[in-house]
């Protein structure tokens, strides 16, 4: 294998370090938001819908974000994330008087927008930066990538958390405020300026896409995402503080270290994947999906037969969180492998939009189903999305070494 060009090896560091910053801003918003408001008097339903517009704005932005990023290029909209995040904080920056349901739902949904930005210039910039047909390398890349970011939103929930803690809401703002100015200067002066642009003008109706296989991986990360965000978002966290007296500060530590042990999973499946000798054959999605399948009916069946503990519970929580990993890095490298080489970022926008869709779905139906009918509903929906995950993965075939 040829060694990675040290211009690309600069850039790709750049977007990292990038997308590091933002990563750790959103998942500390995300704990600032929670626990503050739930200071405030709001109930735990009230707070979710708080984050209704963030997920909402993300399937807007990624359809529209990745036919931008080909017209103007992708540094500029990293850019134009991070001053949407910027923008978000700053409106927080307020008396409490002004932190009406409203005016948070509308910074949210700002941050919404900043996040599917950033997240699309990132994943679609690495197309951009290694030569056809390094999949081993592109493969690494993207899993250390969306490993390190996840793992560093767990870490942004305890930055949250402390700051709150010891500096207050303000202050915890303002410091967040500071890491994203700073990125964003960095990312001015250096990052490439045409990286990720479309050399032919690119057309918004080519934003949906035209290949069966990338529109199959889009269903299935679709299905994929609402299967954990049925119970992930409302449920759990409702469940364990109602039904098994844990404290915040116990539910947020178990949602932290979930999603850094999720992060760090992702970053080494190329490693627990060694055997992968046509790494761009899509069929490894239906194999993977297999025991995440297994893993959510092994505890659906549980919770619907017996009481279990929270112990238990949480156990095979963190067995679904391995494979739910393995599955979603694949994923993540499969649709930057599939993605056209010139104008990437419409492929995976309209991916990223699915992956929204995906997550708002979720949202919806964890806070529904929780109220209506409790969490062992809310896991028959997991359990039934991850078999339609099986079910759409036999479409996906092996990609042309063309692509």
């Amino acid at each position: 294998m040829t060694a990675a060009d040290p211009t690309a090896l600069r850039q790709y560091s750049l977007i990292t370090l990038n997308y590091w910053a933002f990563t750790l801003t959103d998942g500390a918003l995300r704990m600032l938001i929670v626990l503050y408001f739930y200071q405030l008097g709001y109930d735990a339903l009230a707070i979710a819908w708080l984050f209704l517009f963030y997920e909402l704005f993300g399937v807007i932005t990624n359809l529209v974000g990745g036919w931008l990023g080909a017209r103007i290029g992708l540094n500029r909209t990293m850019n134009l994330g991070l001053f949407c995040q910027a923008i978000a904080l700053g409106a927080l920056l307020v008396p409490d008087a002004w932190l009406t349901l409203g005016w948070v739902m509308a910074a949210q949904a700002l941050s919404g927008v900043a996040k599917d930005l950033n997240k699309m210039s990132a994943k679609a910039g690495l197309k951009s930066l290694l030569p056809a047909g390094q999949h081993q390398r592109l493969f690494r890349w993207v899993a250390a990538l969306t490993g390190s970011k996840n793992t560093l939103k767990g870490v942004g929930f305890f930055l949250g958390g402390f700051l709150l803690w010891s500096v207050g809401f303000w202050w915890a703002i303002a410091s967040l405020l500071m890491i994203i100015l700073a990125a964003g200067c960095a990312s001015i002066l250096f990052l490439q300026s045409d990286l990720g642009k479309s050399r032919a003008r690119a057309k918004f109706s080519q934003v949906f896409a035209n290949s069966a296989p990338l529109n199959w991986l889009s269903l299935a990360r679709l299905c994929l995402f609402a299967a954990r965000d049925v119970w992930f978002v409302v449920a759990l966290p409702i469940s364990l503080a109602s039904r098994y007296g844990w404290s915040h500060s116990q539910v947020g530590a178990f949602f932290a270290l979930w999603i850094i042990g999720y992060g760090v999973v992702q970053g080494f499946t190329p490693q627990l994947l060694m055997n992968f000798s046509q790494p761009t054959d899509g069929r490894r999605a239906f194999w993977a999906a297999l025991p995440l399948f297994a893993a959510m009916l092994l505890l659906f069946g549980l919770t619907l037969a017996l009481e279990i503990s929270a112990a238990v519970l949480t156990l095979l929580l963190c067995l679904f969180g391995l494979f739910f990993a393995i599955n979603s890095s694949i994923h993540s490298y499969l649709i930057v492998a599939w993605a056209r080489s010139d104008g990437a970022s419409l492929d995976v926008g309209f991916y990223y939009m699915s992956n929204a869709m995906g997550r708002l779905i979720g949202t919806v139906l964890s806070g529904y189903l929780y109220v209506q009918y409790g969490l062992t509903a809310c896991l028959l929906a997991s359990t039934a999305l991850l078999a339609a995950v099986i079910l759409i993965s036999l479409r996906l075939k092996r990609l042309p070494a063309a692509q």
